[in-house]
């Protein structure tokens, strides 16, 4: 009888991505200098992979690129066409960070940060921001946190009343027990406990 073999397939979930962090719009002042963030990841080792960065005006016009970096044995060769476009970010700490120097109006739009890996059968992945560049930065609205920092603070003041009085009840209570037992201390010492005062002393001395 032909021997049966057992073959077990092991499926690898290979893991690549790049991250834009918390905030997927950024707002910055006319002529200010802005961080595009960007960092990513892989299971497997990157030599050799590529990164870049487009820029959109808006979704439906075409994008054009702004960085391109080629790793050449990890070691980043860098090509930029814009010159206000500066790599901050350390290939080896694996962030491909940009700064983007005297942002003007133009510059509002989307930023999309590209990471290609050869060592993971060229998968590509990225992620967009969208930068808006404004005149003026508008301070946000905290009415409602206005609101619930005075309605906690409001129960907290409560609380502490309700404290104050609840004590300030147990005391009174407390001393106007204590006026009762001194009261009838005293009432026991002017009658019936054998002092000066009391009934026996008040009886007609017996004739001789």
């Amino acid at each position: 009888m032909a021997n049966m073999h057992s073959f077990v397939l092991f499926h690898v979930n290979i893991a690549i991505e790049v991250n834009i962090g918390k905030l997927p719009t950024i707002t910055v002042l006319n002529g200010t200098d802005v961080l595009l963030p960007c960092t990513f990841s892989s299971c497997m080792d990157y030599k050799g992979s590529s990164f870049w960065w487009t820029f959109q005006k808006n979704a439906t016009l075409e994008s054009e690129n702004i960085i391109y970096i080629k790793l050449r044995d990890k070691r980043p060769d860098v090509n930029t066409f814009d010159s206000r476009v500066t790599l901050v970010g350390k290939i080896k700490d694996k962030n491909i960070s940009l700064l983007l120097a005297n942002a003007d109006f133009e510059d509002t739009g989307l930023y999309t940060c590209f990471f290609r890996n050869p060592q993971e059968k060229n998968r590509e992945v990225n992620a967009t921001l969208r930068l808006i560049v404004t005149s003026e930065l508008v301070e946000a609205d905290n009415t409602l946190t206005k609101i619930i920092l005075s309605v906690v603070g409001g129960l907290i003041g409560l609380l502490i009343l309700i404290f104050i009085i609840k004590k300030l009840v147990m005391f009174i209570i407390k001393q106007v027990g204590k006026k009762k037992k001194e009261c009838l201390v005293n009432s026991c010492a002017n009658t019936e406990c054998g002092h000066y005062g009391s009934k026996t002393d008040l009886k007609t001395p017996p004739k001789a």
